[in-house]
């Protein structure tokens, strides 16, 4: 098989900017990753790989800035329709929008379709792992990972599992179906193709006791698979857990009196914690997932960042697609840095890359395989014009240094700034406006 150059500016990390500062990432101003057979097999200088792999084909960037593919560690895809819904908090938004669209994805046709545009949308904002909720249905998340194959992506994904009368009825499973559900469904998918399975709890408030105790079995057989749920969204919500749980301990104890807290577990919002909370979820090594544009779209809170980082957790950047307002990493980034100004800390644009990209992935427990440019990694990569319109066009002029060019389009891009997604190896997306 012929290796691909791709030539550019690169930007890889070498460790965590949030313990060690922009040194932790490596800019190459005039770089290449050389592809072979899926995987990065080397990077470097331009010059030192045009000299060392004379036969490969190249593809020139230009000026543009090759990144890891970027890595959405928590989405809901069902909710791809009702993004940008209006003015509702948690538990209405969730009655009066999610729960009506999720219902219709037993139909396997409406599902495929959904699913498709959903990664098209990712792609074409330079997403090129997720890890998503489905819904109730087997079919949904039939539909999605078919449509992960045949667009060569790694996704992360599981049947959504609900059987308390607090969720509708026409969407809820039982303690036994949801075990019976999600283990055919992991042994169909996980580990085939780039495909992985995840065990799906929506959260405490739709789940009895029983399906929990029932999903923390299956999660006890197959400890290698991840599992996601939400944990401490809203305030709000907190006091509806207790009032379902009122022997727990607190939010998090709904889980882990139940065999899901664990360090392959995966925490979506996880705002507002108490200290006993904090100090299981990092003693496990457990993963939380924040969620920027969906924790202010919906008034959920102010995610604390630079506390968790320093008390050293695990987090990663997500969507939260539909709760979410946008499909794009940058955008979520961008609020990432918003809520970290109104909480007293700017991150550095070099931290918000990682949380991207190499955080994302090693909340995953996928960073062996993506978030990277880095060789043996799986070939997932793509490419920023940091000129892409006006406005950023005149502030990246002014720029310093990489993090100065890079900022504006952090800070103001969208879809326009990607003008390349490569997967696999293989260019799944490309702007007609590109060179």
């Amino acid at each position: 098989m012929t290796d691909t150059l791709h030539l550019g500016q690169t930007l890889s990390f070498s460790g965590n900017p949030f313990d060690d500062g922009p040194d932790a990432a490596h800019h190459e101003r005039r770089g290449g990753v050389l592809v072979h057979d899926g995987r990065i097999s080397d990077t470097g200088s331009a010059d030192h790989l045009r000299r060392t792999h004379p036969k490969a084909t190249v593809v020139d960037h230009g000026d543009g800035l090759i990144l890891p593919g970027f890595v959405d560690a928590h989405a809901h895809y069902p909710q791809t329709g009702i993004i940008a819904s209006w003015g509702k908090r948690l538990i209405d938004w969730l009655n009066s929008y999610t729960f009506p669209e999720e219902m219709r994805f037993g139909d396997p046709d409406y599902a495929a379709e959904v699913a498709g545009r959903y990664l098209d949308l990712l792609l074409e904002h330079g997403t090129t792992s997720v890890c998503s909720y489905c819904t109730i249905h087997p079919e949904s998340v039939d539909a999605l990972f078919t449509a992960a194959a045949a667009r060569g992506m790694r996704v992360f994904a599981g049947k959504t599992c609900m059987d308390r009368d607090t969720a509708p009825e026409g969407l809820r499973d039982t303690a036994q179906s949801a075990y019976d559900d999600s283990k055919a469904l992991l042994t169909r998918w996980h580990g085939q193709g780039r495909a992985e399975y995840v065990i799906t709890p929506r959260f405490s408030p739709t789940s009895t006791p029983e399906q929990l105790r029932a999903l923390g079995a299956l999660w006890a057989e197959h400890p290698d698979c991840l599992m996601q749920t939400h944990l401490s969204e809203q305030t709000d919500e907190i006091a509806w857990v207790k009032s379902l749980y009122p022997q727990a301990r607190d939010y998090l104890d709904t889980y882990e009196a139940h065999g899901l807290l664990g360090g392959r577990g995966l925490y979506g919002h996880a705002i507002h914690l108490e200290p006993r909370e904090r100090d299981r979820l990092r003693e496990v090594d457990a993963a939380l997932i924040h969620c920027p544009t969906s924790n202010t779209f919906i008034g959920s809170g102010l995610f604390d960042m630079d506390g968790l980082m320093k008390d050293g957790h695990r987090v990663g950047l997500a969507t939260d697609t539909g709760g979410g307002s946008s499909f794009s990493m940058l955008r979520s980034m961008a609020a990432a840095y918003e809520i970290g100004q109104l909480r007293g800390r700017a991150l550095h644009p070099s931290e918000l890359l990682w949380l991207a990209t190499t955080g994302a992935a090693r909340a995953l427990r996928a960073e062996d395989r993506i978030g990277n440019l880095a060789a043996g990694l799986e070939a997932d990569f793509t490419v920023l014009n940091l000129a892409s319109t006006k406005g950023i066009a005149q502030r990246s002029a002014r720029a310093d240094d990489i993090w100065e060019a890079l900022f504006p389009t952090i800070m103001m891009g969208d879809d326009r700034a990607i003008t390349t997604t490569v997967v696999a190896g293989h260019t799944v997306h490309k702007r007609a406006d590109a060179n």
